[in-house]
């Protein structure tokens, strides 16, 4: 089976996870500057099987659009157009972040390295796509 990719897509940086080749766990892969996305996922689409991508869509309490997601449908636009044998999905992503915080200190992660906004964003795309695997389960 190839495998599911999840993007926790920010202004700066990018947090990705990716789910094993059977699509039950997530893990954890990397965080890229946001400028340097589309080359990351070229180069890694091109050596791993990816057979759908979940991207984390910010919404309000008031369940409207976040601010960012200005700026995220028009990346899930030209992300279609560059893959379009890969499905694309977007997934409510509210409070990815306080929960990649909490995990980060229920792990026993010290202060220093819960104040890694780059390790947050990997563990928040971890956490979209874990929820996303568990909701097809």
């Amino acid at each position: 089976m190839a495998r599911i990719l999840a993007i926790d897509f920010g202004e700066k940086r990018t947090g990705i996870a990716v789910s094993d080749p059977l699509q039950i766990i997530a893990n954890g892969l990397t965080t890229v500057e946001t400028a340097h996305l589309n080359q990351f996922l070229d180069t890694y689409i091109a050596k791993e099987p990816v057979e759908r991508i979940i991207v984390g869509f910010p919404k309000t309490l008031q369940n409207e659009p976040a601010v960012i997601t200005a700026k995220i449908t028009p990346f899930v636009t030209k992300l279609q157009q560059r893959f379009p044998a890969i499905a694309i999905e977007l997934v409510d992503e509210r409070f990815t972040s306080k929960m990649a915080f909490q995990a980060m200190i229920d792990g026993g992660l010290k202060k220093k390295a819960r104040q890694n906004k780059s390790l947050i964003d990997q563990v928040s795309a971890t956490i979209i796509l874990q929820e996303y695997l568990e909701s097809k389960r």
